[in-house]
């Protein structure tokens, strides 16, 4: 049962999680679920749908490379709080924050076509006749057509339920998309299929264009069918080719059989891709792809079983885990063949290819979550972005589909990369951890030349030279993307954090010389510190400071402020401290960074008014700002100075931020980065190095986590999280046992979690001794082991 269908039928509308002194509490009229229902039960698509979360509610496989999900309007797809849909389209990625995807969206109609354009045609709804949950889709229209969606991995499987009439329509539209739209081709094949090509362009600015075949089969033939060609709509055209609005329409008569059913298939190769992939996994009824998708996320969410809680935070729990598992996504057809960003057809052997890469958010989180719970896909991904390198010269930085969009700053790959050998994903005969190692070192110590689309380090020819990126602002840049130069001081503090993991690296695989060099460019974060401010601060071509003093008004950050890149140095948090003055005044600092008095008193008002602004204000303050990546792991700092209770407090409030309700995300997903971070935190492990092996210890929310984990890479294949009593009075880490032997350390690593079986916590209602001895930190990377 879906999930708007099982709060209407409880008697209510979705409603906001409501924080009742300081207390995560259930909303008194929503109904329970049983310990028995499904996980998929607990799973609620539509969070994050309204105030720019940019989820989708449409159906989807673990990392399928199909996501059937409505568009309304919004540029990134669907919001909730618009009420017409304009078409079900193939492509989405959750959370992004600007438009990309919506191919080939296909809406059900009545009567004569007469407008082609999406925004003219598109179907009033109402929540109330929608429902969603993992792996389908259903809404009912106010024409009086109910849609319903579900897809494969390659595959997108739609339904629809006309009104008794002989002109049901199906409008596929190839030439409007949520990017920008270069080409189109349509093509009737018979009276069944319909075959397009898309090549767009785009996200947040332009791209090199690349391309999307699909195939549509129906369940039964059409009675007529037709193009257009902008406006104009020609009956018994077979074939359209358009750089404008361009789609086809086929007819059916429901005056007797009112259900229409039909699958699209995707590919990024070419139509015979496509035809392929339809042959592969199509072919079977809509309830049955429905069912195997549902099972499909059963097994993938039975992985994590939590008790205890509540089911609000347990619906928030399971909803972000479904988050987690959406991207990236498949990119290689079902004969192994994929485009490479060479632009030429590869084949994928002993792997899956994947594309989709939001590095500079999913590094810190989602990555390391996966290597995890699902480390067979997570290192096919790794897998797959190496040979992003070894296609086309160069590593990604942020990908879509088969080209480089340049979108954010910094060296993200470095630590996505060394996270995937830290985690033990890069072994075997292939040599993966060495062409990792020599695609990583060229990123590195270069810059990619100018006929290549990637920027890779923009700045480090000033970067190696000088120690830093010089903050040059709006400076011309001949490649489509962000600069590293108008962001020089968080680029400086980005790449010193991937020097240091790829110097780790070096050292393992007996690259001693390079091990040196790395770690000594891992200590560049002290290049832009400002003495006199006590701040990390930009500096401009001459090395001068710049900017506004006031680190809450600093400039030359991504996406944040001095305040809140203060605490990127996972590196070397014992260096950072030493550097700022010291434990107290790194602590006094970090309480006045998360209002820590406030936060005491009411953490869920503090989160919310004092913690968060709009979900694009990244600027001008002074606080911590749990809607964007800058600021993950510093609610895990404390860990570092010798006040781990206060890790907890901290994480704890800022888990109030995550609810059931369309807003309960905190800015945008960027595909499962912040529905990652709510898992590891509610678990009790997090990512305190990412790019490295080091998982921080903070107070589950849960009383029991049971983890299945694949034997090939934790031979143990289970690990339990217990913490029994744990809750909003009882937060504070007591003692805690590794296997049953009391352990004092805030933190674990990858080797160490792969030989345990139980990890217990024992809490109270008062800080403890706990975590405080002078070996319980988390230590810097060092240059030798």
């Amino acid at each position: 049962m879906g999930w708007t269908q099982r709060l209407r039928d409880a008697g209510m509308m979705v409603a906001t999680t409501m924080l009742l002194g300081g207390s995560l509490a259930v909303p008194a009229a929503q109904a329970a679920v049983p310990p028995s229902a499904p996980l998929t039960d607990l799973v609620n698509p539509f969070i994050g749908t309204e105030n720019d979360g940019n989820t989708y509610p449409g159906a989807a496989v673990p990392f399928g490379m199909v996501q059937f999900s409505p568009d309304t309007g919004h540029n990134t797809g669907y919001d909730y709080s618009q009420n017409h849909i304009r078409g079900f389209s193939l492509v989405h990625l959750s959370g992004v924050g600007c438009g990309l995807g919506g191919d080939l969206p296909v809406l059900p109609t009545t009567g004569d076509v007469t407008e082609t354009d999406y925004a003219k045609y598109e179907a009033e709804f109402s929540h109330d006749s929608e429902q969603a949950s993992p792996g389908s889709y259903r809404v009912g229209l106010k024409t009086g057509i109910e849609a319903e969606l579900t897809a494969t991995a390659r595959t997108g499987v739609q339904r629809y339920t006309f009104p008794a009439t002989d002109k049901a329509n199906v409008l596929l539209n190839a030439g409007q998309s949520l990017h920008r739209t270069i080409s189109t081709k349509v093509e009737i094949l018979d009276n069944r299929t319909v075959r397009t090509a898309i090549t767009g362009s785009g996200f947040c600015q332009d791209t090199k264009p690349y391309t999307v075949y699909t195939v549509t089969r129906f369940d039964r033939p059409f009675t007529t069918s037709g193009t257009w060609n902008g406006d104009t709509v020609t009956e018994g055209s077979k074939e359209s080719v358009s750089a404008g609005r361009n789609g086809a329409f086929v007819r059916f008569d429901t005056t007797k059989d009112r259900t229409v059913e039909a699958t699209t298939a995707l590919s990024y190769v070419d139509a015979r891709g496509a035809a392929l992939n339809l042959r592969s996994e199509g072919g079977r009824s809509f309830d049955a792809v429905r069912s195997q998708a549902h099972r499909t996320w059963e097994d993938r969410l039975d992985d994590v079983r939590a008790q205890g809680g509540g089911d609000t935070l347990r619906r928030t729990f399971y909803s972000s885990l479904y988050r987690s598992f959406l991207a990236p996504n498949i990119g290689s057809d079902a004969d192994g063949r994929y485009t490479g960003w060479d632009q030429r057809v590869h084949r994928a052997q002993g792997f899956t290819y994947y594309q989709n890469w939001s590095l500079w958010d999913t590094y810190r989180t989602q990555s390391q979550l996966l290597s995890l719970l699902a480390p067979r896909e997570a290192r096919d991904m790794a897998i797959s972005v190496i040979k992003i390198d070894e296609d086309s010269g160069w590593l990604p930085k942020w990908g879509y589909g088969t080209v480089e969009t340049n979108i954010m700053t910094g060296d993200p790959v470095t630590p996505f990369l060394t996270n995937a050998y830290q985690q033990g994903l890069l072994k075997g005969a292939d040599r993966y951890a060495e062409r990792a190692y020599r695609a990583l070192k060229k990123n590195a110590d270069g810059v990619p030349p100018a006929d290549s689309p990637a920027v890779g380090r923009e700045a480090n020819k000033e970067y190696l030279a000088n120690g830093f990126v010089p903050y040059v602002k709006d400076r011309p840049h001949a490649k489509p993307g962000d600069s590293d130069y108008d962001h020089g001081a968080s680029a400086t503090l980005e790449y010193a954090l991937s020097d240091a993991m790829l110097g780790a690296m070096a050292r393992d695989l007996g690259h001693d010389a390079d091990a040196a060099r790395y770690a000594a460019r891992s200590q560049n974060y002290r290049t832009i510190y400002d003495g006199s401010t006590g701040f990390f601060r930009a500096r401009d071509a001459s090395g001068t400071f710049t900017g506004p003093a006031d680190p809450a008004l600093s400039e030359g950050f991504h996406e944040g402020t001095s305040w809140q890149y203060q605490w990127l140095v996972p590196q070397d948090l014992p260096g950072m401290v030493d550097l700022i003055g010291g434990k107290q005044t790194a602590n006094d600092r970090l309480d006045s960074f998360f209002a820590y008095e406030q936060l005491l008193k009411d953490p869920g008002k503090t989160a919310r008014e004092v913690w968060v602004n709009g979900p694009y204000d990244y600027y001008n303050a002074d606080k911590y700002n749990p809607q964007n990546e800058p600021d993950l792991i510093a609610p895990y700092t404390y860990l570092s100075t010798g006040q781990p209770w206060k890790t907890t407090d901290v994480v704890h409030a800022a888990l109030t931020l995550f609810t059931d309700a369309p807003t309960g995300m905190t800015g945008n997903d960027d595909l499962g980065t912040m529905s990652a971070w709510n898992v590891l935190s509610s678990i009790g492990i997090f990512p305190v190095q990412p790019g490295y092996d080091t998982w921080g210890l903070s107070t589950p929310v849960f009383e029991r986590v049971d983890l299945t984990l694949d034997r090939r890479y934790y031979p143990r294949g289970a690990l339990t999280v217990t913490a029994t009593g744990t809750s909003d009075h009882d937060r504070y880490i007591q003692s805690a046992k590794v296997d049953g032997a009391a352990y004092g350390r805030t933190y674990l690593t990858t080797e160490s979690l792969r030989g345990l079986r139980s990890l217990s916590f024992t809490v109270g209602a008062e800080p403890s001794a706990w975590g405080t001895s002078a070996d319980a930190a988390p230590p810097a990377l060092e240059p030798t082991r």
